[in-house]
């Protein structure tokens, strides 16, 4: 029997972090960090003293500028607001490094073409951190919504994060629940039920708003969605209803901590062959048109 190594055992993917807030610590920092697939190169912000608060655990190096990181990786993550995301990420595309993005692309449409465009142009692996796609709970309720006929659907994201805290970012204050949760769920409903053709919307992103989706293959689903709302933890439902039994996804259960190794594989597998992932920086402009649309519809 031959036994072939994985692209990453003799050369794990060489990651630069932007960003050394609460989820570039919690998330990106550890996941790269513990390899085998990727090493935590160099770690980036525009606060140097975070930045070495957030590299110091793992030995990383501490960039003194952008471009100082982008000559220290092969690849870049961002853990960082739309709006900078979306300065940052085009420059690195252009100098050839695969980038590792979190959601959404950029604080609006435009900003998130840019970042998709960049990408198409410097042909680079990109892809998406929408964390609950990488846990097996995730692409078994898929598997088996595919199997589904599907006449209507209803789901959930609310937590209360907004409300103080960490996460209470001056973006997400801003914008809301739909640029924030939004990618989660739309992403979940364009997959489980059938591609959206149509959004209406109704509410506050900032306090709660409910979305009324038309589907390709003539179903209809509802969206509400808070980061304002005080529950005991984050609650992130989808129903699925047909003529068949009900078929239901909660995460409630699930152990977030499954996602980051299959994270950090998918992207290290996607880097060294060259080749994204259907959730790569065209699926993510493809749900902040959704975004767009439903924000639209909302004024």
């Amino acid at each position: 029997m031959i036994v072939t190594s994985a692209p990453w055992a003799d050369r794990p993917v060489e990651v630069g972090l932007v960003g050394a807030g609460p989820w570039a610590r919690a998330m990106h920092a550890r996941m790269l960090a513990a390899g085998p697939e990727t090493r935590l190169a160099a770690v980036w912000a525009r606060r140097a003293e975070a930045a070495r608060e957030t590299a110091a655990p793992h030995g990383a190096h501490v960039a003194d500028s952008f471009g100082e990181l982008l000559d220290r990786c092969e690849a870049v993550a961002f853990a960082v607001p739309p709006a900078v995301q979306a300065e940052l990420a085009p420059l690195a595309a252009r100098q050839g490094k695969a980038l590792l993005l979190e959601k959404p692309l950029g604080p609006d449409l435009a900003a998130a073409q840019s970042v998709a465009d960049a990408v198409l142009s410097a042909g680079v692996v990109s892809q998406l951190v929408l964390t609950k796609r990488y846990h097996p709970v995730t692409e078994a309720f898929l598997d088996t919504a595919r199997t589904r006929e599907i006449s209507g659907a209803r789901s959930c994201y609310l937590h209360g994060a907004f409300l103080g805290g960490d996460f209470a970012t001056g973006w997400r204050l801003e914008h809301g629940a739909l640029l924030d949760l939004g990618p989660h769920l739309l992403d979940l409903l364009d997959l489980a039920v059938s591609p959206i053709t149509g959004i209406r919307s109704t509410g506050d992103s900032r306090r709660w708003i409910e979305l009324t989706l038309e589907h390709e293959n003539g179903a209809v689903s509802q969206a509400s969605l808070s980061g304002s709302v005080s529950v005991a933890r984050a609650l992130t439902r989808v129903e699925l209803f047909g003529p068949d039994a009900p078929l239901t996804y909660d995460t409630a259960e699930i152990d977030h901590e499954e996602c980051w190794p299959i994270l950090r594989r998918t992207f290290a597998t996607a880097v060294r062959a060259n080749k994204p992932t259907d959730l790569d920086a065209a699926r993510g402009l493809y749900l902040q048109r959704l975004i767009d649309q439903a924000a639209r519809a909302a004024r």
